[in-house]
């Protein structure tokens, strides 16, 4: 598939590992059922707090009182707060490692929903995209973030402001994301799309479809 001229990467779950192992790790250890932080953030998607603070229009403390209704709602009291350290990921070497190859060859974008915090201003679900991991994202050429563009992902137009910026068609773009429920409009819009659940097999699939050798 040697049409392809960028590649668009989620950040959390893709380049750092899911934060919902950490999730499953705190409801095993309170008793929750497993699950159960991402069935509050798959409630009412699009207006939760979970999407409200991903678009900048809370902030942390208002995200914490709405999270706390909505998991009290469902049947177990969380502060917004605990969800929030939760977030950590640890990068993966071999997805930094595609991102160097990558890096001045094809067009290369992160598209992440992200929250603003007041320490770091920017900071990606899994780690500040500002600062710590400044490094990292100097291999994008790009990055298109929901706190900035108050839009999410899977809104379209979200995908869309990525392809106006790289100045591509959706069908010459690849986007790599762990959740199908992200993934679906990108590929309705033309992209190819990987799923992430295993790095080194999303790689694999990765470096089938780019016109450059990755791995």
């Amino acid at each position: 598939m040697n049409s392809i001229k960028a590649v668009f990467w989620d950040f959390g779950g893709v380049i750092t590992t899911s934060p919902f192992d950490s999730f499953n790790l705190y409801e095993e250890k309170h008793g929750l059922e497993k699950d159960f932080i991402r069935r509050v953030n798959s409630t009412n998607p699009d207006s939760n707090a979970w999407a409200k603070l991903e678009r900048n229009q809370i902030d942390l403390s208002e995200f914490n009182d709405l999270f706390l209704n909505e998991s009290t709602n469902l049947g177990y009291p969380i502060q917004g707060v605990d969800v929030i350290s939760l977030l950590q990921g640890q990068i993966r070497p071999e997805m930094i490692q595609a991102l160097e190859a990558i890096k001045g060859n094809l067009i290369q974008a992160c598209l992440t929903n992200n929250i603003v915090s007041p320490e770091t201003q920017l900071s990606d679900q899994n780690v500040s995209i500002a600062g710590k991991n400044e490094e990292i994202m100097n291999l994008f050429d790009f990055v298109i973030a929901s706190s900035e563009q108050n839009v999410r992902k899977p809104d379209p137009a979200f995908y869309d402001l990525a392809l106006n910026q790289a100045g591509i068609k959706a069908e010459e773009a690849v986007f790599l994301d762990d959740l199908g429920i992200n993934l679906k409009p990108a590929r309705e819009l033309g992209m190819y799309t990987i799923k992430v659940t295993n790095a080194h097999e999303a790689l694999r699939e990765l470096n089938a479809v780019l016109p450059i050798n990755i791995i």
